[in-house]
Parts: structure tokens; sequence; C-alpha cells
């Protein structure tokens, strides 16, 4: 069973720059699917980055919202990944979460949260003006 834990959230100012950090830990994240999620206080939680490695294609993609400022990324032994956020703005506050599941997913399902079985606690991202 994997057992997944974010940490690198915080206080930052707009325009500024955080990176997260997701640690697996029972497993490695390399025939998987790997997602950033978050969810602000009163929203549904959304879908932020996934990587799909199941596959032949281990493209990463972004929701529009965060296209061009987000990178995800993971490091050489596929046991942590991580995101890396820049040009933060005040909207991107929120509780960020890693997930992964052991099951292929559709590339139209991977944006959904439901589908992920494996989550960490949470790290919480707080972008001030």
């Amino acid at each position: 069973q994997v057992h997944l834990v974010e940490s690198g959230g915080g206080l930052v100012q707009a325009g500024g720059s955080l990176r997260l950090s997701c640690v697996a830990s029972g497993g490695i994240f390399s025939s998987r699917v790997m997602g950033w999620f978050r969810q602000a206080p009163g929203k549904e939680r959304e879908f932020v980055a996934v990587v799909n490695r199941s596959g032949s294609d281990s493209s990463t993609y972004y929701a529009d919202s965060v296209k061009g400022r987000f990178t995800m990324s993971s490091d050489g032994a596929k046991t942590a990944m991580y995101l890396q956020m820049s040009s933060l703005k005040t909207k991107d506050t929120a509780g960020y979460y890693c997930a992964t599941t052991q099951y292929r997913l559709a590339s139209q399902d991977q944006g959904t949260p439901n589908n992920y079985e494996v989550w960490g606690q949470g790290t919480k991202v707080a972008v001030s003006s």
C-alpha cells in the first residue's frame, strides 16, 4: 500500500513561488497515474496536474488555470514528485493534495478526483495580495 505525504506549503506573496513535494512510501510512482489536486475553502477539489506513467505516454497535463506557471516533476527513483508553482496568484490559495491510483485511467478520467484511491493529507498554500 502506497502512502503519500505532502510538504512545502506556506504563505507567499502574489507573484512568488513555492515548491510542493509528495513523498511515497510503500511503493513507487513509476507505473502509476500521479496527480496534484487542490481544494479551496468552500469549493470542490479540482484538478491541477497529472502524469500517467502506466502507458507509453508519460506526458504531463495541466489545468488551464495553472498552465505555464506550475510544473510537475519527479525524482529519478520515482518515490517523490514535485509541483513547482511560480507567479502565484491569490486564487491559487488552497489545500494541495497529491494522489495516485493503481488503475489505468483514460485521459478524460485523469482529472477526476474520485478516480484516485490513494491521497496524501494535503499541504496548505496561502497567497497574499
